[in-house]
C-alpha cells in the first residue's frame, strides 16, 4: 500500500529515528486535523471518523491514541499500533504530512510555489477530465472549457445542482478512470485507503494529479505509482493553523491566513 511504502522510505532516511519523534501536539478538527512534532514540523489531513461516540460501557477506550493519549506517543509508535479507527488513519496521515514537509524542502523535488495544480495542465485541449472527489473550485474551472468532464463522489449531493451531470457514481471509478486522459485525486483518498485501488485503475500516459490538504507527503512513491503532479500546502504559521483547525475551518481556510499552495512535480515525465 502506498501509505505503508511512503513510511518505509521514510523510515530508511537516516536523518529520522521515528522512535524518538514525538507527537507533540494534535487537533482533530471537524473537517481537518492538525498535528506538530516534537521537531516543530507541522501537518494536515482531512479528517475521517467512523466511530460512534455513544459506546457502550464496556466499549469504552481510555488506551494508547486515546484522548489525552495522543500527545507524547512516537511516530514509530503510531504505524505500529493495532488500532483500527478513522481518527488513526487521519493522524498517519497528519504525521506523515509532518515529516514530509522537512524532506521536501532539502531533497531537490522540482517544486512550484504559489500555483495550484490544474493551472498546470491544458483545460481547453478537448480532453477527458475526472475528478475523484467534488472539487467545486475545479468543477467550476473546467465546466466553462470545452473538456468532457465526470466527477466520481459517493455522495451526489456534494456537488451543487448545476454541475450534478457531471457527477458519477463513485463505484464505477474502474470504468471512468481508465477511460480519462486527466485524473484529478483528492488527497483524502490517502486518508480512506481507497487510492491504491484508483491508482491501479489508471491507465499509461494519463496525467494525474493528487491534491488537498492531505497531499503533502514524500512524493516519492506516488510517483512511482503513475502520478505526475502533487498539490501540497506549506505551513508557514503553525498557531494558526491550529487556531483554524478547531475552528472548524476547510483547506481553503488555511490559504487565506496561514498556509501556501506548491506544486511538486514528478521530474520523469
Amino acid at each position: 500500500m502506498i501509505l505503508q511504502q511512503t513510511y518505509s522510505f521514510i523510515q530508511s532516511e537516516r536523518e529520522f529515528n521515528l522512535n524518538e519523534l514525538l507527537i507533540q501536539k494534535v487537533v482533530f478538527g471537524l473537517r481537518l486535523t492538525a498535528v506538530q512534532l516534537s521537531d516543530g514540523s507541522c501537518g494536515t489531513a482531512s479528517t475521517v471518523d467512523e466511530e460512534n461516540p455513544h459506546t457502550n460501557k464496556k466499549d469504552r477506550d481510555f488506551g494508547g491514541f486515546s484522548p489525552s493519549k495522543y500527545s507524547g506517543r512516537s511516530v514509530a509508535e503510531l504505524f505500529s499500533t493495532e488500532k483500527k479507527s478513522g481518527l488513526i488513519d487521519t493522524l498517519k496521515i497528519a504525521v506523515l504530512n509532518a515529516i514530509s514537509s522537512r524532506m521536501i524542502e532539502t531533497a531537490g523535488y522540482r517544486i512550484i510555489k504559489d500555483k495550484d495544480p490544474v493551472d498546470l495542465i491544458d483545460l481547453n485541449s478537448g480532453r477527458k477530465i475526472t475528478l475523484v472527489g467534488a472539487f467545486n473550485s475545479y468543477i467550476e474551472k473546467i465546466s466553462v472549457t470545452n473538456s468532457i468532464l465526470r466527477v466520481l463522489e459517493l455522495d451526489e449531493n456534494a456537488l451543487p445542482e448545476q454541475y450534478k451531470r457531471y457527477y458519477v457514481a463513485a463505484e464505477k471509478y474502474s470504468e471512468i478512470i481508465p477511460d480519462s486522459e486527466i485524473v484529478i485525486i483528492t488527497g483524502l483518498t490517502l486518508v480512506n485507503n481507497t487510492i491504491d485501488g484508483l491508482l491501479e485503475a489508471v491507465k499509461p500516459g494519463t496525467t494525474v494529479i493528487v491534491t488537498g490538504p492531505s497531499a503533502n507527503i514524500v512524493p516519492d512513491v506516488l510517483f512511482q505509482n503513475k502520478v505526475n503532479i502533487i498539490g501540497a500546502t506549506k505551513v508557514y504559521d503553525s498557531e494558526m493553523l491550529f487556531k483554524l483547525v478547531s475552528e472548524a475551518a476547510a483547506g481553503y481556510h488555511l490559504f487565506k491566513y496561514c498556509a501556501g499552495k506548491i506544486c511538486i512535480l514528478n521530474e520523469q515525465e
